[in-house]
């Protein structure tokens, strides 16, 4: 296993995830989003153990799924080595849904199943490894839809089911509507969100043995972007992170994905980028040090005092 290999995380069905996961939001705004060079997105990540790719049907109007999906249709040995995960329940103002009046939610059963056979279509995929409601839906009738997602589990379309954007007690609530348990939650979560280890939410998903899958782990590229911009937590967070980073020969953005990685509740960022040198060292993180007092130090710089 090379140094920046990044290992795997078990699910509570007993699947399991690669520790990092490719967020493919940005594939329809490449210069490039060729079949080869989406091909070649997918071998870097392969390289490093990356196997799990982050979908949701939304993502670039609806485009990015297909994206993928002709990668996989120029190379169909890849539904052998990677994991799909993708989201429903978000509707866009889009011509894709000229009936749709207004941004909204639809947990529906009947929009649900509408949407895994999308998925699966466009992605090109017999089955989907996780299925993740996009966000909390306050008109979601939850035992209609967990009924729902129980039978797209039977039905051999899913082998799973998470959340995405959820508190505690809207976990729970699907949850004690399903007979099949739920295998994550994908929250926000980053070095410039840290709300998630104090109000519950990781609580929660450790109690129930449930990994967490963090969007936006470098706060939508801000931990980068506003280091200079006094003030700010990245400005706060920069040198310690440099000092990181030179110690373990490698960027920042390892440092702060080994900062999210240590918990042990089982983060696994999403990682998005169109640039092949930048998906090449997502692995990096694997091999950066990260103690409690580093950790810490970084917890304190991020939110701008001590600990009480």
């Amino acid at each position: 296993m090379s140094s920046n290999h990044i290992g795997r995380i078990t699910l509570p069905n007993g699947r399991s995830l690669s520790r990092m996961a490719y967020g493919v939001w940005r594939l329809s705004e490449a210069t490039d989003h060729s079949v080869n060079t989406n091909l070649a997105r997918i071998d870097a990540c392969l390289a490093q153990g990356i196997t799990t790719f982050d979908h949701a049907d939304i993502y670039g109007n609806y485009s990015c799924e297909e994206l993928f999906g002709h990668a996989i249709k120029a190379r169909p040995s890849l539904k052998d080595q990677i994991e799909i995960v993708t989201k429903t329940d978000i509707m866009l103002l889009s011509d894709k849904w000229p009936n749709t009046r207004v941004k909204h939610y639809d947990t529906s059963a009947a929009h649900v199943t509408a949407s895994v056979e999308c998925s699966l279509s466009r992605i090109g995929v017999d089955v989907i490894d996780l299925l993740l409601i996009h966000r909390p839906d306050p008109l979601m009738d939850a035992q209609a839809l967990g009924a729902c997602l129980d039978g797209l589990i039977d039905s051999g379309k899913l082998r799973g089911v998470g959340v995405s954007n959820f508190m505690p007690w809207d976990v729970d609530l699907l949850q004690s509507c399903m007979k099949h348990k739920l295998q994550t939650n994908q929250l926000e979560l980053s070095l410039l969100h840290t709300a998630p280890f104090t109000n519950g939410q990781l609580a929660h998903a450790q109690q129930h043995r449930m990994p967490v899958m963090a969007w936006s782990p470098l706060g939508g590229g801000r931990l980068h972007s506003q280091a200079g911009t006094p003030g700010t937590a990245a400005a706060r967070l920069a040198l310690k992170l440099e000092t990181l980073a030179r110690a373990a020969g490698t960027d920042t953005t390892a440092v702060a994905m080994a900062w999210l990685m240590h918990h042990p509740v089982g983060v696994v960022p999403v990682m998005g980028s169109n640039q092949l040198d930048r998906i090449a060292r997502f692995g990096d993180a694997a091999r950066v040090p990260m103690d409690r007092q580093t950790w810490y130090e970084l917890y304190e710089l991020a939110n701008g005092h001590e600990v009480p």
